[in-house]
Formats: C-alpha cells, sequence, structure tokens
C-alpha cells in the first residue's frame, strides 16, 4: 500500500494597510516618471515661478508692512511646490487611472477606498515636500533670511497645505472627465491662488475688502502660516483662524470626495 504524501502550500503573507500603500505608490512613481509633461511641471516650475516673484517684489513697498523679499518669495515658493508638484499633478494622475480603469481594478483587490487615494496621493506629497523644504533652505540661503522665530507655524501651514491639495486634487478630479481635460480643470484654482493668496501680492497691500475675501481662499492660510512662521509676527488669534481656514476646506474637499468621486470612466 502506497502512502499518500500531502502538500501544504505557504499561506500568503499577511498585508497591511501601510504594506498596501507602500505598494501602490512604489508603482504611482514609476508611472510618473513616464508622464515627462507632468513631471517637468512638478520639479521645475516651482522652482522657475519664485523668480518671478522676487522680480514683482521690487515694485512694492514691502517694508511698509513689514515684509521682505525674503519673507514674500518663502512662502510663495512653498504655495507654488504644493500647487504643481501636488495638486495639478495629483488631478491628471487620478483621472488618467480611472480612465484607465486602474482604480475600478485596484478596487477589487484588497485595497479600501482610502487605501487607493492615499496610495495614488503619496509619490505627489512626498515629492511637494521634500521641494518645499529645499525650496526653503534655498531662499534663506540666497535672500540671507535668519532662521524662522515660529518654525511650528511653518510646519503646521506646510502640512496643512499637502493634506489639502491632495484632497482638493481629489474632489477636482471627481469633476473631470478626460486626461486631456486635467489640464484644464486645476487652473481656476491655480491662477486665484497665485493671485489672492499672497504669493505673488501681500495681502496687506490690498484694499481691506478684496483682502478679507482672498483670506477664505484655500491656501491663504497655508501661506499666512509659512509666512507667519519667518515673521514672528502672527498672534495667536490670526494662527488659529488660520488653521480653522484649513481645516474646513480640508472637510469641504472630503466630503466633495465622499459624495461624487467616480472611480469608473464618466460616459
Amino acid at each position: 500500500m502506497s502512502a499518500t504524501h500531502t502538500t501544504t502550500r505557504p499561506a500568503p503573507a499577511a498585508t497591511t494597510p501601510v504594506s498596501r500603500m507602500t505598494a501602490l505608490a512604489r508603482a504611482e512613481v514609476i508611472l510618473l516618471g513616464r508622464t515627462k509633461g507632468a513631471l517637468v511641471a512638478a520639479l521645475f516650475a516651482p522652482l522657475v515661478l519664485p523668480v518671478s516673484t522676487s522680480q514683482v517684489s521690487k515694485e512694492m513697498d514691502l517694508a511698509e508692512v513689514g515684509l521682505s523679499t525674503g519673507t514674500l518669495v518663502l512662502p510663495a515658493s512653498v504655495g507654488f511646490s504644493l500647487l504643481f508638484a501636488v495638486y495639478s499633478v495629483l488631478v491628471g494622475a487620478l483621472v488618467v487611472r480611472r480612465e484607465e480603469l486602474v482604480l475600478k481594478r485596484l478596487r477589487t483587490g484588497e485595497l479600501r477606498d482610502v487605501e487607493i487615494l492615499a496610495g495614488s496621493a503619496l509619490p505627489a506629497v512626498l515629492t511637494g515636500l521634500v521641494q518645499c523644504l529645499v525650496l526653503a533652505v534655498g531662499c534663506s540661503v540666497l535672500l540671507d533670511l535668519p532662521a524662522p522665530p515660529a518654525p511650528h507655524l511653518a510646519v503646521t501651514g506646510l502640512l496643512l497645505g499637502l493634506v489639502m491639495c491632495a484632497a482638493l486634487a481629489a474632489a477636482t478630479a471627481s469633476f473631470t472627465r478626460t486626461g486631456e481635460s486635467a489640464q484644464v480643470t486645476p487652473m481656476p484654482l491655480m491662477i486665484i491662488s497665485m493671485m489672492g493668496s499672497g504669493m505673488f501680492f501681500p495681502l496687506e497691500l490690498l484694499p481691506d475688502r478684496v483682502a478679507s475675501v482672498c483670506e477664505l481662499l484655500p491656501l491663504t492660510p497655508v501661506v499666512t502660516l509659512v509666512r507667519g512662521g519667518w515673521t514672528g509676527d502672527l498672534s495667536a488669534y490670526e494662527a488659529l483662524g488660520a488653521i480653522a481656514t484649513a481645516v474646513v476646506w480640508i472637510v469641504i474637499a472630503v466630503f466633495a470626495v465622499r459624495r461624487w468621486f467616480r472611480w469608473e470612466p464618466r460616459r
């Protein structure tokens, strides 16, 4: 009588949310590297635009409102990086992945919806974070800025900005039909932010009513907090107001994503 031998296959390795998001993020990095247009916009536009801000600042009386070229250009640099490296790139990535049915296929596996969105956003967020840190160091050295007296405000503003721009990108992708239109739909927020969030023109130089409206724009609290970190003249009331405004925008964006985000192509 022959003995029957049974072979047992090893159980598949258990995965965690972190491991699943990390694997998805690695795949997104590879895909981002193949998208030359998005890569150029993410890496080079935020490095060039601060030069324009520096040129514009020479036509302003910044000393009158307690600012300098450095305290105008550095927060603007952070804003440019958030808009181009995080917001714009992520809108395009999410729309293209949706149209190619990548998001739909990912939902059939272990990944949860929030893990798919977080893993897809991770490369853009990390790119924006590294870029902001490099720009902050570069501006500090080139524009002779001292160490920030309130670094906690700058760090808070940067982190809120990264989360906000990722959430706003997912919300914008919800209403973007094709990969081609993804080059257009981010533009309104980007232009409004560059013109009205204190990146090219400090709000202190604008009429009071206009400045009051601009304070409510999504990127204004980020610029305000980063600038306050370097000037040290932001009161606790102003800092809390900026944080509250940023949190409200994050909540609005998350609600929009939960309500309207599409996982299949918009036909």
